[in-house]
């Protein structure tokens, strides 16, 4: 190197243009300060978004009927916090929408399964989703589900109700679409060595109803959640303590503590079937219990069959 020659100074580049220059350029914008600054704007619309959607939930804004449905809410927010896990996790895959009319009252009838009711959710977001009218599906709910505040707003808001004759036939009566999992609690929380065996479906109490709103039943399968949190044993100290209907133990649950919450990513399909119609019955056929119970039969077992079939043809859980 000649005498004369200038050594690079630590604030020039090789490109020749000052370290000071590009930063005032913008180019270098994270800094200490601008960063700080970028951070606490971030946190404060998340607060702010947080606080807003608390709101939402726990007051009566946005419902359209006295159950506290909030249909603006469930498509700006709900069903899209549980889209990534429809589409990208489980990759639910949906066929027969057709069957379910495009208007007016029906009563979706569905196998229950999964340790947590995911299968519920999934449902109901595949029928807002890829139903050609788009319909909201109204979920007949457990106790539970109303039992915690929190728990209780969102479920208001999605809007699934409490499931009782009642309110199912003033669901029906208002054409609204309902949806119904007889098995409860059976279903949900049985033994993964029972999957796929459908449980009793209740005294066909969903038949009488569908009988006094001559509204159509429509069979539906699911088939995936069941393998999701595959249920080994159970605690019924620990389901007694935490008024519980039980308390799963699962292979990873509660070993791992909350990283056991995460479902297996399991392939979901899901089959919508022919409906079985009421509306050829008389008048007072609800009262009928020989008919409820053999409408209630042909709808578990066109469940059943269905269930028999795409488990018996899939190749493996997550494909």
């Amino acid at each position: 190197m000649a005498p004369d020659e200038e050594l690079p100074t630590p604030s020039s580049s090789r490109s020749g243009g000052p370290r000071s220059d590009r930063k005032s350029n913008g180019e270098y914008a994270w800094g200490t300060g601008d960063q700080s600054s970028l951070m606490a704007d971030v946190l404060k619309e998340l607060v702010a978004g947080g606080m807003e959607l608390y709101g939402r939930l726990t007051s009566d804004e946005g419902a359209v009927d006295d159950f506290g449905f909030d249909p603006a809410l469930v498509d700006e927010a709900l069903l899209p916090a549980l889209r990534p896990l429809y589409e990208k996790y489980f990759r639910v895959e949906v066929t027969g929408l057709e069957h379910i009319p495009a208007d007016g009252a029906a009563l979706v009838v569905a196998n229950h399964s999964g340790t947590l009711p995911l299968d519920a959710l999934m449902l109901q977001m595949a029928i807002r989703e890829h139903h050609a009218a788009q319909r909201n599906l109204r979920l007949l709910a457990a106790d539970l589900a109303f039992s915690y505040p929190l728990l209780r707003d969102v479920t208001r808001k999605l809007g699934h109700v409490r499931a009782c004759p009642k309110n199912a036939q003033r669901l029906l009566e208002s054409d609204a679409l309902v949806g119904v999992m007889p098995e409860g609690y059976r279903g949900l929380g049985k033994p993964f060595e029972e999957r796929y065996r459908l449980q009793r479906f209740g005294r066909g109490g969903f038949a009488a109803a569908a009988l006094r709103a001559r509204a159509p039943m429509i069979p539906c399968s699911i088939v995936g959640a069941e393998e999701i949190y595959p249920m080994i044993g159970e605690s019924r100290t620990l389901a007694r303590m935490l008024r519980l209907p039980y308390f799963p133990i699962t292979p990873t649950f509660p070993l791992l503590g909350v990283l056991g919450l995460v479902p297996m990513p399991t392939k979901w399909t899901i089959h919508v079937h022919p409906p079985v119609y009421t509306d050829t019955f008389p008048a007072n056929s609800a009262q009928d219990v020989r008919l409820v119970e053999k409408l209630a039969g042909e709808v578990k077992d066109t469940v059943q069959h269905a269930l028999n079939e795409t488990v018996g043809r899939r190749s493996s859980l997550f494909s």
